[in-house]
């Protein structure tokens, strides 16, 4: 467990697909951290007419919105400039039009305060979120789920993870909106889904579990959504319901049969009595599958973390945080750091 030290409060920005976010979160490894402010603005009735974000859309909605997301975050913390240890930004992966926005005004706080800038990945954020949430040592099994991401890693410390499993296609929430969309409900497809569901008989359509009973721990979740536009064409009078819980139940079979072969995978290599498994990303917030992953959990011997809902969807809290972590570990970066459109968590170099 790393020595208690002192806490840092980090001011956090986040800016990588549709919400521009601001947050001030105090706190010092292992956690867990004191959120002071959390200011989430999304740019829902922006992209819905679109029917999924754009990007040029959301880059114009964050120049607009940044200043005064920051000046709000400020306030509600009660915390004033000169009290900040670092400002901390997500530098990528994500839209990159985005991402220059957060990062080239995070530079620009950092100048005029004569703070040090932290350069956060957005997927670092996701991963450490757990932490802030509640003492958690490393390493812990983390599965990322999100409308860009899916992936199954070994949390090993602060930039050091063991990738698993990754989608070779589709992202799990990808999968969710596209579904969504043939189905002709409104966006955001992914909780309109969920939704749905609960009304829908889950066995009405025999939908296939991608990579099912496949050796590794990969997915893939392209087939599935292929299968639903066959149904949608081919079955007249089809029930919405029905579909979206046939869908959803596909694809919590399919995520759990990866997850299993991950944790065989993450016993073999770490010797941890109790071993953890923490879910995040946006998809995390899905009930039922967060339902069927504690039940995976307890059956295999594993605790589980999943953070409350409002820190799933992407937030500055969890950018701070993860601010926080590397502040704690003296790692900052240059002003002349660049933003990036990808950016794997297997190349963050290890402290």
């Amino acid at each position: 467990m790393i020595q208690r030290l002192r806490d840092f409060t980090v001011l956090g920005l986040e800016t990588s697909c549709d919400e521009t976010a601001a947050s001030v979160v105090r706190g010092c490894p292992p956690g867990p951290g004191t959120i002071l402010s959390n200011i989430v603005l999304s740019q829902l009735d922006e992209h819905s007419p679109y029917g999924g974000v754009v990007p040029e859309i959301a880059a114009r909605a964050h120049v607009e919105a940044i200043d005064s997301i920051v000046e709000a975050a400020l306030s509600e913390s009660g915390i004033a400039p000169v009290a900040i240890d670092a400002v901390a930004a997500t530098a990528g992966p994500g839209l990159i039009g985005g991402v220059m926005v957060g990062l080239t005004t995070a530079k620009a706080l950092a100048m005029a305060w004569g703070k040090p800038l932290i350069a956060v990945n957005h997927l670092e954020a996701h991963a450490l979120t757990a932490r802030m949430m509640a003492p958690l040592d490393f390493p812990y099994l983390l599965l990322l789920i999100s409308g860009g991401h899916c992936q199954v890693l070994a949390v090993e410390g602060v930039g050091r993870f063991t990738l698993y499993g990754t989608t070779i296609d589709d992202a799990v929430g990808e999968a969710f909106d596209k579904c969504a969309k043939l189905l002709k409900l409104p966006y955001p497809g992914g909780p309109k889904i969920e939704a749905l569901a609960r009304e829908g008989n889950a066995k009405a359509y025999p939908l296939p579990r991608p990579m099912k009973g496949r050796e590794g721990a990969d997915f893939s979740f392209s087939g599935l959504k292929t299968a639903v536009r066959q149904i949608v064409a081919t079955s007249p009078g089809i029930d919405a319901a029905n579909v979206a819980a046939s869908f959803q139940a596909a694809v919590i079979e399919s995520l759990t049969d990866r997850v299993v072969s991950a944790m065989r995978m993450f016993r073999s290599a770490h010797d941890v009595e109790k071993p953890t498994l923490v879910v995040a990303g946006g998809v995390a917030a899905n009930r039922a599958i967060g339902d069927a992953l504690r039940k995976l959990a307890r059956d295999n011997g594993f605790a589980i973390q999943i953070p409350p809902p409002a820190l799933c969807t992407d937030n500055a809290a969890m950018v701070a945080w993860a601010g926080v972590e590397r502040c704690a570990l003296g790692l900052f970066d240059p002003l002349s750091v660049g933003p990036r459109a990808r950016w794997p968590l297997a190349s963050l170099s290890s402290p």
